[in-house]
């Protein structure tokens, strides 16, 4: 199959290798300057898409993210970019779509449990946004689109999580939040096209929520810093369990997030 990828990071980069491998034909749309020899790499602007010259696109993964997390990066990166990737893709035969969108669209702040049949609800105007995106690529490909909702992917840096170890000395609350490895997440991307009867949207997680704020004091213990003190019993966030991919059979490579930091730590 010719595979297609809107957008291409860390992620992108770990599927198509995959892909390529399984010997598909990887073609790819960035606004920067790509080597990866196992893919073709155009660059574009997806407002201004072009897929004329293609050889015909038959699996296509879009993976778009803005600059900023401002309501308007958020618009102009998930939203206003629906319409020119869809028109340009109108004269290919493509047989699937796969949106990279965000847990953000549920809207539980008080430490809920939201699976695959959870109503959704977002409770932001980025969340909204993101919800609006994955509604309009389910009108122009209905039962060939598949939304992909990630918790907090890890696996390719720690800094973030040191810096905010090594800043804080108190946390507001108790925190719940999921992880996925970048790695897992790259796979269930690619083995998606293997599976026969593909849901509209799937959660990818670990499911092991944490409180976020037992994250922090593991790096601080690893870092011989003192530990934490969490201000308030206030609970937030979310526990989110993917159970339309235990129901696939899928298996994680990376159970514990824990053991991955330490890795990347090292």
């Amino acid at each position: 199959m010719h595979i297609l990828f809107i957008g291409y990071g860390k992620t992108s980069r770990h599927i198509a290798k995959q892909l390529f491998e399984q010997g598909h034909q990887i073609s790819t749309i960035s606004r920067s300057a790509k080597t990866d020899a196992f893919a073709t790499h155009h660059i574009q602007d997806v407002q201004q898409l072009d897929l004329s010259g293609f050889a015909p696109i038959d699996w296509v993964y879009i993976l778009v993210s803005p600059d900023q997390s401002t309501v308007d990066a958020y618009q102009h990166t998930y939203l206003d970019s629906v319409r020119p990737i869809v028109k340009a893709l109108e004269f290919h035969p493509v047989k699937h779509l796969v949106v990279v969108s965000s847990t953000r669209v549920y809207g539980e702040n008080r430490g809920e449990w939201v699976d695959d049949d959870s109503v959704i609800r977002p409770n932001d105007l980025q969340g909204e946004i993101l919800l609006q995106m994955e509604q309009a690529y389910l009108a122009a490909y209905p039962d060939r689109c598949t939304i992909i909702r990630p918790s907090g992917i890890y696996g390719s840096s720690v800094a973030r999580l040191q810096k905010m170890a090594q800043s804080m000395t108190t946390y507001p609350n108790l925190h719940w939040s999921n992880r996925i490895h970048i790695e897992d997440l790259s796979y269930f991307l690619a083995e998606m096209i293997h599976v026969e009867q593909l849901e509209s949207s799937y959660i990818v997680t670990n499911n092991q929520p944490q409180p976020l704020h037992e994250v922090l004091q593991w790096f601080q213990q690893q870092m011989g810093l003192s530990v934490l003190k969490v201000e308030s019993e206030k609970v937030t966030g979310k526990k989110l369990y993917a159970t339309r991919m235990e129901k696939i059979g899928f298996e994680l490579k990376h159970q514990d997030c824990f053991r991955g930091y330490l890795e990347l730590m090292q």
